[in-house]
């Protein structure tokens, strides 16, 4: 496996991308150090909350490894442009605006001094994307870095469950998968498995990897998903799959073989494995409980019917958990209405809108089949997921969608060569009479 991802397999592909069929290496230019960069915004994301841990981690200590993380990669992505060099970028534009409303209703301090802290963290994040949008020229260079620090991360999830498969499989997420090295819950384990799956598949089919080193990411990525029983990521791969496959169809043929072929496997598994699929999805769950998504649809009746004066309807009561009444919102739209506001939800609703709209409006190409995935994937997990209004993932994703979605960097225009004048040949005897 190791020897398939170091020789130009989806987490190294650019290393040997020019003995691939329709590979391109990494741009010209692009310092190896961004790769770390991102890593660190990765490890940043990850959250301090989730299940026990074979060695307890203290939430301080986690606390401390994730902000350390972006205070380095804002260092870092300053030290490498120093000259601050940076592409306009509707998308990060849109996030510095965001902390507008952020800022206003956090200095009230309803939320606590932990909104103050996290709007310090959201202002770090924006700033590290800005020196970092230099490098987002269309090129899938940060979809590759994606892909690896989120197999990364994977990485240690399957190694937790083999170390320990009770801490891995805990009754108290009801035998669901989740992180026994480091705390993550079951959402996130399928949100970073669905995401990386659906991204090397596209890559598979722009002929951008290999196969076998496509399977060696793609394959335990399944089963992890499979094991984490999450039906929004699920759903969100099948989604952003069949949108991105669909603006490849016209224009790609192994496109058309794949989404044929996944139509025909999908039918006979609905109809061969209809029972077991249905247990898998309800996930021992009763209709009721079912159809109120869990519990968060009386959470959100709850924050909804909230009084609020003008100020919190228009800019929200300060960043916080993501949290109301001690519960859970599991909604991105309703966590930035009650932290940001309507001019959040405003905010959040045109980076979607606007992302979107310039995928669409780009000629067919792996690139945007892989951003059309990416925002899809966002737009449905918003449903039931917090963190489109926040430092978190779902934005890395956005992320990595504009810089899909960015135009290639006008080349320097190179200066055309003096012509050589040529010299004049002096006769022998003339230069002995100039002598003389």
């Amino acid at each position: 496996m190791g020897e398939g991802l170091r020789r130009g397999g989806l987490p190294g592909g650019p290393d040997t991308a020019g003995t691939q069929p329709g590979a391109e290496p990494r741009p010209v230019g692009t310092p190896k150090i961004v790769g770390i960069v991102w890593g660190l915004l990765v490890l940043n994301t990850l959250g301090s909350a989730g299940a026990k841990t074979i060695i307890p981690l203290p939430r301080s200590l986690i606390q401390m490894v994730t902000m350390g993380a972006l205070v380095a990669a804002f260092a870092l992505a300053l030290a490498v442009n120093l000259r601050l060099r940076i592409r306009a970028s509707a998308f990060v534009f849109l996030l510095t605006l965001l902390l507008v409303p952020s800022m206003i209703s956090s200095v009230n301090l309803e939320a606590g001094f932990g909104a103050l802290f996290r709007c310090a963290r959201l202002t770090l994040f924006i700033g590290t994307l800005w020196l970092l949008s230099r490098w987002w020229d269309g090129s899938p260079t940060f979809v590759r870095h994606h892909i690896r620090m989120y197999f990364a991360v994977l990485g240690s999830v399957a190694v937790g469950l083999v170390v320990s498969p009770g801490a891995a499989l805990p009754g108290l997420y009801g035998g669901r998968l989740v992180g026994a090295l480091w705390p993550l819950t079951p959402p996130q384990i399928g949100q970073y498995a669905a995401v990386i799956i659906g991204l090397t598949v596209l890559l598979v089919l722009g002929r951008r990897t290999d196969r076998v080193s496509a399977a060696v990411v793609i394959v335990p990525s399944l089963v992890l998903l499979a094991l984490t029983h999450t039906r929004t990521a699920t759903l969100g791969l099948l989604i952003g799959l069949v949108l991105a496959i669909g603006s490849l169809i016209l224009t790609s043929a192994a496109a058309r073989r794949f989404f044929t072929w996944t139509v025909l496997c999908a039918t006979v598994a609905a109809v061969g494995f209809s029972s077991a699929l249905q247990a898998w999805f309800l996930r021992g769950q009763s209709q009721e409980n079912f159809s109120n998504l869990t519990g968060r649809a009386k959470v959100w009746d709850a924050l909804l019917a909230a009084p609020r004066s003008t100020s919190e309807q228009l800019f929200g009561m300060g960043l916080g958990d993501k949290s109301f009444g001690g519960l859970p919102i599991d909604n991105s739209w309703l966590a930035v209405y009650q932290e940001q506001g309507l001019t959040g939800v405003a905010l959040v609703a045109a980076i979607i809108i606007v992302l979107a709209g310039v995928a669409l409006l780009r000629p067919p190409s792996l690139q945007r089949a892989c951003a059309i995935f990416l925002i899809s994937y966002c737009a449905i997990a918003s449903y039931t997921e917090a963190g489109l209004g926040d430092a978190s993932p779902y934005l890395l994703h956005l992320a990595v969608a504009a810089s899909l979605l960015a135009a290639p960097a006008p080349a320097a225009a190179t200066p055309l060569p003096t012509p050589a004048v040529p010299r004049r040949h002096i006769p022998r005897w003339a230069r002995r009479s100039e002598v003389t």
